[in-house]
């Protein structure tokens, strides 16, 4: 674990994901009777608890310490949260809107949606994905990437074992999947899928650089990621999952090929960090 340790982290953090993963995809396929929605939310904590024993079995307590305190840590400038809070969400929306017939099956927003979507944001930063992956992805995996195989390769790299991590997601409704659907609905919306993924990698290292590597700025900016496909999304009546891919990987994909040109492929990592 000590000489391999990113190798054994995404060992871990698959496996951990996958094996909870198993009763709702059973489930979703009719194979299994119940109602396995807590595995579903407790799968996406798998790279959490990888993070979890290889920071204790490597760096022991202290290192336990660090990573508490990064999580923690919620001080940035008030433009990140700006950026992560508004910009994000309506990035999205914007990616959404440009595709032919989405605005016309807008349903319009309703005073509900004021004192729903702070909840929702709640609800999804907690156990909806963004604390129980970012942990891993950006507490454990991308400073020892960064480091390794440099900001951009180390965030691409990251992006693709992130997108592959959902794999068997796809064999569920929540990805597209389940019964009904075969290979042509994977092979269209996996690819827009990855590059989504990628792209959003690339934005994430970019503020995760500019916020001195903290993980809470990480799972605010995965929940606001997330938030917005509870809440928003299903106002649009034309959407669905391939379109939403899409959505997104316009949203994301052009900030994200800006950030790589104005920053030379940096990412806003600093000389600092290369020397930790």
């Amino acid at each position: 674990m000590r000489k391999y340790p990113l190798f054994f982290f995404f060992l871990m953090a698959y496996t951990f994901s996958w094996i909870l993963l198993i009763p709702s995809v059973l489930s979703s396929w009719g194979l299994l009777q119940g109602d396995f929605g807590i595995t579903f939310i407790l799968h996406t904590f798998g790279p959490a608890l990888a993070a979890v024993v290889l920071v204790k079995a490597i760096e022991g307590r202290a290192g336990l310490r660090r990573l508490r305190g990064r999580i923690q840590q919620w001080r940035a400038g008030w433009h990140w949260y700006l950026f992560i809070l508004a910009g994000i969400p309506a990035l999205l929306v914007l990616g959404i809107i440009i595709q032919p017939g989405m605005l016309a099956s807008f349903q319009g927003l309703k005073l509900l949606l004021l004192v729903s979507y702070p909840l929702t944001f709640f609800a999804v930063w907690f156990g909806g994905g963004p604390l129980g992956e970012e942990v891993g992805w950006r507490g454990f995996a991308l400073p020892r990437m960064q480091s390794r195989y440099g900001p951009l390769w180390g965030t691409l790299l990251l992006g693709v074992l992130w997108c592959f991590w959902h794999l068997p997601e796809y064999l569920t409704p929540n990805m597209g999947g389940g019964p009904g659907t075969g290979l042509v609905t994977f092979l269209t919306n996996f690819p827009l899928f990855l590059l989504f993924v990628l792209a959003l990698s690339i934005i994430f290292t970019w503020v995760f650089n500019h916020t001195r590597e903290s993980v809470f700025i990480s799972i605010t900016a995965h929940a606001s990621v997330d938030t917005p496909q509870v809440v928003l999304v299903p106002l649009f009546l034309a959407v669905n999952v391939t379109s939403l891919f899409l959505a997104s990987l316009i949203a994301f994909g052009i900030p994200a090929l800006l950030i790589v040109i104005v920053t030379r492929g940096r990412l806003g990592y600093q000389a600092s960090q290369e020397q930790r």
